[in-house]
């Protein structure tokens, strides 16, 4: 008998890389609900944005949802979802907390000429209702869905039509679900977004923007605590 390896055929290669058609699908399924929810809080002149344990079950069930079925949906097309796993390392997590610092002096920077102005720029927060439990979940979740769909898949999807398009489409879907935050909060989200985008781009490496982006939803609520 005759043993030889199989030559890999169109249908065996995984990809990285994603169409605009794709990218907008991928956009509506992870992010179309909360641009809509965002939207809606901006006509409706910023109301106080209210977090509670129930609201924060309520987005993990969402968020995991909906990237069960963007993940379906992006293997189904071919894309290797295997590398969309963050790796969690010590290593990564010490470079997650540089992240997270240079992010923050990045966005106070970039805030500071707005936060003079006497005209309110932010939306109100309320946490009163959330647990330290509930937060941590929350951000763990949405830490890892935000950055493993807008980095991970977004803008690494779409390198092959230019740095332009790989940084400017995912990071204008990351302003558009968070314009409830205001007008300030806009400017530290383009701020942190372009910070993280960078960082990727440099390093390829997920782990330490998802962990940057898992202390940014629980240490401000908690500084900001009486």
């Amino acid at each position: 008998p005759t043993f030889y390896l199989r030559q890999p055929v169109a249908a065996d290669l995984k990809r990285t890389t994603i169409t605009l058609a794709e990218a907008a699908m991928v956009t509506c399924l992870c992010f179309g609900l909360a641009i809509f929810l965002s939207t809606r809080a901006v006509l409706a002149d910023f109301p106080v944005a209210q977090f509670s344990d129930s609201s924060n079950i309520w987005s993990i069930c969402i968020e995991l949802i909906l990237a069960t079925a963007a993940t379906l949906y992006v293997r189904a097309r071919g894309f290797d979802v295997v590398t969309l796993y963050p790796h969690p390392t010590l290593r990564g997590t010490f470079a997650g907390l540089g992240v997270f610092v240079l992010a923050c002096l990045v966005g106070g920077l970039v805030a500071a000429p707005f936060a003079r102005s006497q005209v309110p720029l932010t939306a109100e927060f309320s946490f009163a209702g959330s647990s330290l439990t509930s937060t941590v979940l929350f951000a763990i979740v949405n830490g890892t869905f935000e950055e493993v769909f807008l980095l991970g898949v977004l803008v690494r999807g779409l390198r092959g039509y230019g740095l332009s398009i790989a940084v400017g489409v995912p990071l204008l879907v990351r302003v558009l679900y968070h314009l409830y935050q205001g007008p300030l909060g806009v400017v530290w989200i383009l701020a942190f977004g372009l910070t993280f985008t960078l960082v990727y781009l440099r390093t390829q490496k997920l782990w330490p923007l998802v962990f940057a982006h898992i202390l940014w939803d629980i240490v401000p609520v908690y500084a900001a605590a009486p």
